[in-house]
This record gives C-alpha cells, structure tokens and sequence, in this order.
C-alpha cells in the first residue's frame, strides 16, 4: 500500500475531509453531523477525535502566568475533576485528577514541571481548602485570588436560605407573594423584566426581612469596584455593621466567611492581579453547553477534548 500524505490514518477518507467534520462538530451535535454527512454516529465522533487532537498539537500548553481553577462535575453522583485554565490566553490547558482533593491538583504541577510552575504568579480560585493547599505547596510565594463569583454564589445561597426561612415563619396568605420568587430574589435588579421587577416590588413591600437582605445582597457586589483595598475593606467593615439586630444569620455566616478568607480577596486591589474574572464563570457555562449538547459523554476522555478545544481557533 502506497502511503499518501493526503490520505488520513485510516485510508477510506481524506485529512481534509475528517478535518471538515471536526470542525462542524464544533457548531452541532454529533447525531446532526452524521445525518448531514450521511455517517455513522460513531464515525463522527472517531473523525471529531483526530481534529481535536490535531488541534491539541499545533496549540501547546503555553507557560502560564495566571491560572484559574475550577472544578467539573462530569456525572450525577459527587463525580469531580479538576479543570484549570490559562485565564490570560482565555483557554483551559489541564483537566485532571479522580476528585478534588489536594493530590489531584499536585498532579497538574507534576505535569507542567518545576521550572514552569515557578513562573505562575496568580491563582484565581474559590474558598476550596485543597485547592489552595496545592497550590501553596508547590508555589509557595503565589499570590492566592478568591473567585468574584464564586463569592457571589455563597452570598445568593445566604439569600436563598432566608427566602425559606421566611416562607415557614409568615402566615399562609403572606406566602403567596414568596412562592415561585426564588429566581427574582437572586437576580439582579437590571436583569428582570418588567414583570419581575413588578412582583419583586410587591414582595419587598410586604417582607420586611426579605427586602433588608435584598438590599444587603445587591450592594455587596460594590466591593469589587474599589481601586484600594482600603477603602474595599471599608466597605465590607460597613456592610458588615448593617447586619446587627437584622436576625440574617445566613448572612452572618457569610460574612464570617469573607473575613476568614480576606486575604485572598484583597488579592485582586494589587495592580498586577487585575485579571479576568469572567473568563472562569464563563468557562463553566461552556462546559455546561458542551455536556447538554451530547446529553452527557460516556466517554470521559472525550468530553477532556472537547472542552480543551472550545477556546482554540478552528
């Protein structure tokens, strides 16, 4: 047999030809793809798997100056990895691990080398305890940067928590206006319709608690809009006072958390770490495209492709 450069490993179709059909996976679902090129299903994902990895090849994982971590829920059942991200190019460059634990983010160090975990000055992350230990361990002069939204998403749990708890407390007819909210409540205001921002308007005219602790919610994103953590930790020394007699304990719980865990926030005032963070947010509701596109890989090593290839040029 005559070898062909053309010609890919498999010599029934072309290079050109399986690079054409990874690159419409890329826009459609597998089972699309198939019936537009007249495939099987499990053709397409073989033909997929080349462009992807091809893909990999001509993109190497650069040295990166600031990473993100995250993780990925691959299954139902607690079923983690541990995705992490170059947040300066905006592309995830490891997913890895069998969990969360702190040895499954060592690996990624492991991997990356000494010398080019040295160059990492900035870690964006949540308030995972493992996660940071890693980290620490194997850079230990990094400066460690708690997620925004991450923080944001304990703060609308808080929220979410006095919204039930104050629909046990009231009577069965104050219910009514609580009942089918909870999406409203952990809104932004600017982010509702007309009808939203109406029944949110009667709700917080009739709950006094609920309308305290949407308030409290709405300016606490504020924070982030300082130039100085001086006046960002006055801000929070503020918000914090506002909570006494209020009877929030989800919130007082939350701030408890946010003064455990200041330093990594204060992280974010310095001039070097102004980075990105939408990238981290943004990547997770990739993923989470990714996984209802194909109703949920089976193959786990080719769900790692697709969302390492998500942010790569085609």
């Amino acid at each position: 047999m005559e070898t062909l450069d053309w010609l890919a490993k498999n010599p029934r179709y072309t290079k050109r030809f399986a690079h054409q059909v990874g690159k419409q996976c890329r826009e459609m679902t597998n089972t699309a793809v198939a019936e537009m090129m007249c495939l099987e299903e499990w053709t397409v994902k073989d033909l997929d798997k080349r462009y992807m990895e091809e893909l990999i090849k001509k993109h190497p994982v650069p040295t990166p100056r600031v990473i993100g971590i995250d993780e990925l829920s691959i299954r139902k059942g607690h079923t983690y990895r541990i995705i992490v991200s170059d947040i300066e190019r905006g592309r995830p460059i490891w997913i890895g691990g069998e969990g969360r634990k702190e040895e499954d983010l060592d690996r990624f160090f492991q991997g990356l080398g000494v010398n080019k975990s040295k160059r990492i000055e900035l870690a964006v992350m949540d308030m995972w305890k493992p996660f940071r230990n890693s980290v620490e361990s194997n850079i230990p002069k990094i400066n460690i940067l708690y997620d925004k939204f991450h923080i944001l998403r304990h703060l609308s749990e808080a929220m979410d928590k006095v919204r039930r708890s104050e629909y046990h407390r009231v009577s069965q007819k104050d219910r009514s206006f609580i009942k089918g909210q909870r999406y409203t409540l952990l809104s932004h205001r600017a982010n509702l319709n007309t009808k939203s921002k109406q029944a949110l308007k009667k709700l917080l005219a009739a709950n006094k608690r609920l309308n305290t602790a949407y308030i409290l919610k709405e300016e606490f994103a504020q924070l982030w809009d300082y130039q100085s953590e001086a006046w960002a930790r006055r801000f929070f020394d503020n918000w914090k006072e506002q909570l006494k007699w209020q009877r929030l304990k989800p919130f007082e719980k939350f701030a408890t958390m946010i003064e455990k865990h200041w330093d990594g926030i204060a992280s974010y005032f310095l001039p070097d770490n102004k980075v990105k963070l939408g990238f981290v947010e943004g990547l997770n509701n990739k993923v989470r495209v990714i996984q209802r596109r194909a109703y949920g890989f089976h193959d786990e090593e080719y769900l790692k492709l697709k969302i390492l290839t998500a942010f790569l040029p085609k």
